[in-house]
């Protein structure tokens, strides 16, 4: 197994797991915890991302969580955070974790020294002190001890709201750290919402974000049965509760592409993700349009929004024949395929 940088980081300070408690978190995007599982007592691995869970669950020597915040009870005594490139999105999980298991909780923090890891003794200050034990691979090592009770964490005072206005319609959307255009409305969504045509039928939202697509197609076409989808937990409880603010109805699933998709699609439209981490990744979307005439109904439409220099076409013309360009401006292509 190769692990990544940051886990073979942590795999060089093994001595600090030993026989204890771990809960692991974080921008994990590997199998490191079963390898702690050989020394610590218990491991624990709390992830917001349904791939993960996916591909740990299946290991009876630890247990996996998947959700947008940890509920479950558990014997912790030491945490491993693998830094997220999110400021916001450590600052979250550091909040959440710290006053779930409190004073006297260990931590190790391990990251990409680019994804700002450099940051986790200022962040943790509140909490208690941190030290840096090693550094390597461009990647830092901390550790440290919570001795401060932290405050009470509330899930709901970390979404930030935000107004958009777009083909037509005035929304608020809400988001939790680390979801996709947080804060803000992504252009290449504001191109792809004004080119849309009118719904009907079953439509999919794949890589569904903080809602923004799906609220605004479900707005403009209310009698559409609508499903929106993501890899990630933070981003289905920002969805959920972009269409609770605005009173809108739809279905919400987590997913590794179409893992927990069922039955077929009249659209499927999506401004899909190329980004894992700091990593350019075009797997999911390229297993995404490579699986789409098994979700299409016969006459149904994939319709996607895509940076113009990500070749896309030619994979869209393999999975469903002719591509058209329906839209682009400078930056941005909106391509559609027919089943």
């Amino acid at each position: 197994m190769t692990y990544s940088a940051a886990s073979q980081v942590a795999a060089r300070q093994i001595e600090f797991f030993d026989n204890r408690k771990v809960l692991v978190a974080g921008e994990l995007s590997d199998t490191f915890p079963i390898e702690l599982t050989r020394v610590a007592q218990s491991v624990t691995v709390f992830t917001t991302n349904y791939g993960s869970y996916l591909n740990l669950a299946k290991h009876p020597a630890l247990t996996a969580v998947f959700g947008a915040s940890f509920e479950q009870e558990a014997d912790i005594d030491m945490v491993l955070l693998y830094w997220p490139k999110a400021k916001a999105e450590a600052e979250y999980l550091l909040a959440m974790l710290m006053a779930k298991f409190g004073p006297g909780t260990e931590i190790c923090i391990v990251g990409e020294n680019r994804s700002g890891v450099r940051s986790a003794e200022k962040l943790f200050a509140d909490y208690g002190s941190l030290t840096k034990y090693d550094s390597a691979r461009r990647c830092s090592f901390y550790w440290g001890r919570c001795d401060n009770a932290p405050a009470e964490f509330t899930i709901s005072d970390w979404f930030r709201s935000y107004p958009i206005k777009v083909a037509n319609t005035e929304l608020t959307i809400r988001s939790l750290p680390g979801v996709f255009s947080h804060g803000e409305l992504d252009l290449g969504s504001k191109l792809l919402l004004e080119t849309l045509p009118s719904l009907s039928g079953r439509v999919l939202d794949f890589g569904c974000g903080a809602g923004v697509i799906g609220a605004v197609m479900k707005a403009n076409n209310p009698d559409i049965e609508l499903t929106l989808c993501d890899i990630s937990a933070l981003a289905i409880a920002s969805a959920e509760e972009t269409f609770r603010a605005n009173q809108l109805e739809a279905n919400f699933r987590p997913t590794d592409v179409f893992a927990n998709i069922d039955g077929a699609f009249d659209y499927l439209i999506s401004n899909p993700p190329f980004h894992a981490g700091l990593k350019t990744f075009y797997a999911a979307t390229e297993d995404f349009i490579a699986q789409s005439p098994a979700y299409l109904t016969d006459a149904g439409q994939l319709l996607i929004v895509a940076n113009s220099f990500l070749q896309y076409p030619p994979l869209i013309e393999a999975s469903l024949g002719e591509c058209n360009t329906v839209a682009k401006n400078n930056k941005f292509c909106i391509y559609a395929a027919k089943k």
